[in-house]
């Protein structure tokens, strides 16, 4: 086991003597977002500030008047997460300089979706990243904005039917590619960014607590599963989600102070076909191999980019 390691014991005993988030919430069955609040929250050593847009996680975990969070928590808007999560950091940050404050430094972390993260929230992430905010940022991305009916998102795969992108005579699901958000985070030279999945759940909680000892912006991008929007069984998340792992779609890495790590290489990598070939939102592209193939290059190229970046940057380091 590496140094940095996180162990599942270790988590099962923050979980046991202090849980920061509750069972009881409303959450789907097989809903991989309660795998990433838990493992994230619970990897994090220091007292935690939760700031929740809006999304499944917010409005399914405070149903009135109950709520599934045992920590100081904020809801907001789904623009504005980072923006808030700005405010309370340099609020406590402004309260201690002064002496109001003392004890353990808080992390300030933020809970969105992909619709909150790539695409309405995307503008206040930005600047929070470049004014240089010590937060950890989690997107939990399902790939479309599943709490208000399953419409696509530009973390939406290309191919994909969502209730925006139908399949029919004239249209075959998402026309678009997916947007590259990790890259676009790591364009902002923040401390820390990196990929997770909740099907490697020592490899996020190893993630977690670095991002917490950044100094400075942290961002995680976790693909989460969503048995409805996915069309999968309940009980097949954690498998869909290592089979976007071991088929390269969805690499886990990390980027340290600019430079690119791979924290897993699958043993054997499986096809792409392998992966969308157990989701009813794919079901149509058994039928149209032509999309599977650039699908299956789309990835495979990027797979040699980020391995001839982690290269380059394992040359330098030499």
């Amino acid at each position: 086991m590496n140094a940095d390691a996180v162990r599942l014991r270790d988590l099962a005993r923050r979980e046991e003597a202090a849980p920061r988030f509750l069972g009881g919430h409303a959450l789907c069955a097989g809903c991989g977002i309660p795998v990433v609040v838990r493992t994230v929250l619970n990897a994090i050593e220091t007292p935690v500030v939760v700031v929740n847009a809006t999304g499944c996680l917010e409005v399914a975990t405070t149903r009135y008047p109950g709520t599934a969070w045992n920590v100081p928590w904020l809801h907001v808007a789904f623009e504005n997460a980072a923006a808030v999560a700005s405010g309370v950091e340099t609020a406590e940050r402004v309260l201690r300089r002064r002496g109001r404050l003392a004890g353990e430094r808080p992390t300030v972390v933020v809970f969105a979706g992909d619709g909150g993260t790539y695409d309405i929230g995307l503008q206040a992430l930005s600047g929070a990243l470049e004014r240089g905010h010590r937060l950890v940022y989690v997107c939990y991305d399902n790939e479309a904005y599943m709490n208000t009916g399953i419409q696509r998102s530009s973390a939406t795969p290309a191919g994909a039917r969502t209730t925006t992108t139908p399949v029919g005579p004239d249209a075959l699901g998402k026309a678009q590619r997916r947007k590259d958000l990790t890259a676009i985070v790591a364009a902002h030279r923040i401390p820390y960014v990196a990929q997770a999945a909740i099907s490697h759940v020592q490899d996020l909680a190893a993630k977690a607590r670095r991002a917490a000892a950044a100094d400075g912006p942290a961002f995680l991008n976790v693909l989460s599963a969503c048995p409805l929007g996915w069309g999968t069984p309940t009980r097949d998340s954690i498998l869909s989600v290592r089979l976007a792992v071991d088929s390269r779609y969805w690499p886990l890495f990390e980027i340290v102070d600019g430079r690119y790590r791979l924290t897993y290489e699958p043993a054997r990598a499986v096809p792409v076909s392998e992966w969308v070939g157990g989701q009813e939102r794919f079901r149509h592209l058994a039928a149209h191999p032509e999309m599977l193939a650039a699908l299956q290059a789309e990835v495979d190229d990027a797979w040699r980019r980020l391995r001839d970046q982690v290269a380059r940057d394992d040359a330098r380091s030499a």
